[in-house]
């Protein structure tokens, strides 16, 4: 089928870009037999990386996405990436785009903090919209991203992420109704030979010794934790350090404990004073990453709850520094931090996915 015609055959694409499409039809995936190609952008929130695909101009016809994801996401044999965003034509037309995304390891999340300012900065630039005020349809709900232009130029980005959600069953969590704030977890430690060496917020591993005189860690730990979901769940966890040996272990078992029906992201927390936080963060799906933007927004929301730090705090990621608001009077999060384009090309797929 030609691309042009099958671009006119997208009933859900928006008008202008059906036009953009018969000019310049190179903005459709490429077909050639067996091998396709897929146009990509590749973008960072504070090292929180992702690959960009236009499905207002690409039509990805029957690819299954979460190969697509693992296979652009791949660190060696890929592009590279936490995972892929999809930017697609709104569901109502009272809203701006539709925005899906997937991990690093094919599983579909709710939405990505530094994925919602990267995508608003992507469609501003990418000539998809030079509104400076979006909305975005999202598993997560309607997620709100302004612009903060300088010099014609985007700055940041300032995202409205809603109100918390505080509620055990909506995070979703096991157990009781109500909130989990400062709670017991058992975690089990399925790699006994990790030392004890983080303190957490509960109590240590007790020790014995094997009849060699080896030493053996049993496999349960407790925890303190807080759990909150901003339209995807967190779990954290207080911290004097954050860097602590087994933490890869730790965050997997957090991240698959049977409490959390999705599994969940886990946020280890160093409060360094009462208007500022260093964070270190394991992500469902993806494993440690230098930022999470919603994490740093539960983490925040977890602070106040526990009354560690004031309503307005800078969270300090690996990749970089973020701000974040709880808005006493509407209850919003309010998230701002940078966007970065890296690059773009094409990938050629040899192999029908």
């Amino acid at each position: 089928m030609p691309r042009v015609l099958r671009a006119c055959m997208d009933k859900t694409a928006h008008k202008h870009l059906i036009l953009k499409a018969l000019i310049f039809p190179e903005t459709i995936m490429i077909t050639n037999g067996n091998k396709m190609q897929i146009k990509f952008t590749k973008m960072h929130g504070l090292g929180n990386d992702y690959i960009f695909i236009n499905c207002l101009e690409q039509n990805l016809g029957n690819i299954d996405l979460k190969k697509l994801a693992t296979k652009m996401s791949s660190r060696h044999f890929g592009i590279g990436s936490d995972g892929i965003i999809l930017i697609m034509p709104p569901v109502s037309k009272e809203n701006d785009f539709k925005y899906r995304i997937f991990n690093s390891d094919g599983s579909e999340a709710e939405m990505c903090g530094n994925g919602i300012r990267c995508a608003a900065k992507y469609v501003y630039d990418h000539n998809l919209t030079k509104k400076t005020k979006l909305c975005f349809e999202t598993k997560a709900g309607l997620i709100k991203p302004e612009l903060i232009i300088e010099k014609s130029a985007v700055k940041e980005i300032r995202v409205d992420m809603g109100e918390p959600v505080l509620e055990r069953k909506k995070i979703p969590m096991k157990g009781p109704a109500g909130a989990v704030i400062n709670e017991n977890i058992d975690i089990e430690n399925k790699n006994q030979n990790i030392p004890p060496s983080w303190e957490g917020g509960g109590s240590r591993m007790d020790i014995t010794k094997h009849k060699g005189g080896n030493t053996l860690y049993h496999n349960k730990k407790t925890l303190k934790i807080t759990c909150v979901s901003m339209g995807n769940p967190h779990c954290i966890i207080f911290t004097a350090n954050t860097e602590f040996e087994g933490f890869k272990e730790l965050g997997k078992a957090i991240e698959t404990h049977e409490s959390f029906p999705n599994k969940t992201n886990v946020e280890f927390i160093q409060v360094l004073n009462r208007n500022e936080i260093k964070m270190r963060v394991w992500e469902r799906g993806a494993g440690e990453t230098l930022a999470c933007g919603t994490g740093a927004c539960a983490s925040a929301v977890a602070c106040i709850l526990n009354k560690k730090t004031e309503r307005q705090l800078t969270v300090r990621l690996k990749g970089g520094d973020l701000k974040i608001e709880w808005d006493k009077e509407t209850n919003h999060v309010f998230m701002t931090g940078p966007a970065v384009e890296v690059f773009s090309g094409k990938l050629h797929l040899s192999d029908p996915l």
